[in-house]
């Protein structure tokens, strides 16, 4: 994607080691930083400079080249680093799905260190090209809502946390049709969710779209609901963390209440998601899937730039009050009108599933999209 002209991706190698933007700094600065180790890596996941599924796989593929530098071929060292970088974030199913992909291409190379540089190419590449083609299948729906449009008014799409190229390598999920629509002349206009509490639609989601030229508004994340009675929104579309066989999704908190809206107002709901966000193995998200929780210091403060251009934080309420931070939410996948895949769009319905991905009715994971 471009930013002030210039074409990026959210990670790329650079000799001996990895950059990144980091995104903690969007939008008021825009800053490339540097891994070099399985440490580095390991707190650029944790601390959300790198955040998003398949950014978060991307990134810990990234690691497990370093992991295999670092590990001089001992093979319990290589699994005590893999376990660093298991630990760093639980939801996304993307970072262990990348490991995994990473030690069995390790295990099986005479050179570890070439094999893991050329395996973290490809996932990274594999995981760009598979929301360009999420994109492509997920602008017949954007075309459909506009053919019913009169006076060229745009199609009016609700979004929910940041779903875009910055959760990804390059185009995002939830995005990828959007920027199709937009980039084949379709109007489109995008209600962007605050997505308390780090904020990532205001602060990412907006950036992107308006460095695209993207029509777009951010709303409080409240605001979503009373949108849909008034008839202000054609058109719902999430990401997702982790999405079981069955069509469960996990996805950043607050998503279960637009998608319960969307329900009640008779909107369409659908998430974007690659395969590589499959947990093949669940079938029930609510029990199944585990629900990071956060600090709570990142509900109590905000930071954000003041009237002189200064980043400050400042505290929201009194000291003494607890505050908790679950960071996703699952919505049952009768809630889900369809998914959209690089395969093309499904029902969010086990059968739907599968049947754009029938290797894996075994349950066994996907090697790669």
């Amino acid at each position: 994607m471009l930013v002030d002209g210039q074409p990026y991706r959210t990670i790329w190698p650079h000799g001996d080691s990895v950059r990144i933007i980091d995104q903690r700094h969007l939008p008021f600065r825009f800053v490339i930083a540097e891994l070099r180790s399985v440490s580095d890596t390991a707190t650029a996941i944790r601390e959300m400079q790198v955040r998003g599924a398949g950014l978060i796989g991307a990134a810990a593929a990234w690691g497990m080249w370093f992991a295999a530098r670092e590990s001089g071929g001992d093979e319990s060292s290589l699994r005590r680093l893999a376990e660093t970088l298991f630990a760093t974030r639980p939801t996304a199913v993307n970072l262990r799905w990348a490991i995994d992909r990473q030690l069995a291409a390790i295990q099986s190379a005479a050179d570890p260190v070439e094999a893991a540089h050329a395996s973290a190419m490809a996932i990274a590449e594999e995981d760009a090209q598979a929301c360009r083609q999420i994109g492509e299948h997920g602008l017949p729906l954007i075309r459909a809502i506009a053919e019913t449009k009169h006076d060229g008014k745009p199609v009016q799409i609700l979004t929910h946390c940041n779903a875009g190229w910055l959760a990804f390598v390059d185009y995002g999920s939830a995005t990828a049709p959007i920027y199709a629509a937009h980039d084949s002349g379709i109007p489109v206009h995008v209600w962007v969710d605050e997505t308390r509490p780090r904020n990532q639609g205001a602060r990412l989601t907006a950036w992107e779209l308006s460095r695209h030229g993207v029509p777009h508004t951010v709303i409080p994340d409240n605001a979503g609901g009373h949108l849909m009675q008034h008839g202000l929104v054609d058109l719902v579309i999430t990401g997702s963390d982790r999405t079981t066989r069955t069509g469960d999704v996990a996805n950043k908190i607050g998503t279960y209440l637009k998608a319960l809206a969307a329900k009640d107002n008779h909107v369409p709901f659908y998430v974007a998601l690659p395969s590589s966000t499959f947990d093949w193995t669940a079938r029930n998200g609510i029990t199944e899937i585990p629900i990071e929780q956060r600090s709570g210091e990142e509900v109590r403060w905000l930071d954000g730039e003041d009237a002189q251009g200064e980043i400050i934080a400042i505290r929201l309420f009194e000291e003494h009050s607890p505050a908790v931070n679950y960071a996703f939410d699952v919505t049952p996948n009768r809630l889900v009108t369809g998914l959209i895949t690089e395969r093309g769009q499904c029902p969010a319905t086990e059968e739907g599933i599968l049947q754009l991905f029938p290797e894996c009715r075994a349950g066994r994971a996907n090697s790669g999209t």
